[in-house]
């Protein structure tokens, strides 16, 4: 198998990488027919996390009952993302007044 190794020389700075990160990014969009069409599958995917567990919860849970345990689950995990990000907000104000 070749080595596709790019010699130090030739690699591109972080700025370069953004740069081409934009452009793709901007390409992307341009293409899509909205945003929300861009990030469908995506949205799907994180929805369909939640519809699992509560299958796996409940295996003989009716559609509606899925349904609800999941919006439940999704709850449950916004609650815990908004607690990490207030103990995270704590922790840096706490770093913060010690380094005064």
């Amino acid at each position: 198998m070749t080595s596709h190794r790019v010699p130090p020389q030739m690699r591109e700075s972080p700025a370069e990488r953004h740069l081409r990160a934009v452009r793709a990014g901007h390409m992307r969009a341009a293409t899509a027919p909205s945003a929300e069409a861009m990030t469908a599958p995506a949205r799907a995917g994180f929805a369909s996390k939640f519809v699992r567990q509560a299958r796996q919860l409940h295996p003989d849970a009716s559609e509606d009952e899925i349904t609800r345990v999941a919006a439940h689950l999704r709850a449950a995990h916004f609650a815990a993302l908004g607690k990490a990000s207030a103990a995270a907000r704590r922790a840096a104000r706490v770093y913060r007044s010690a380094g005064s």
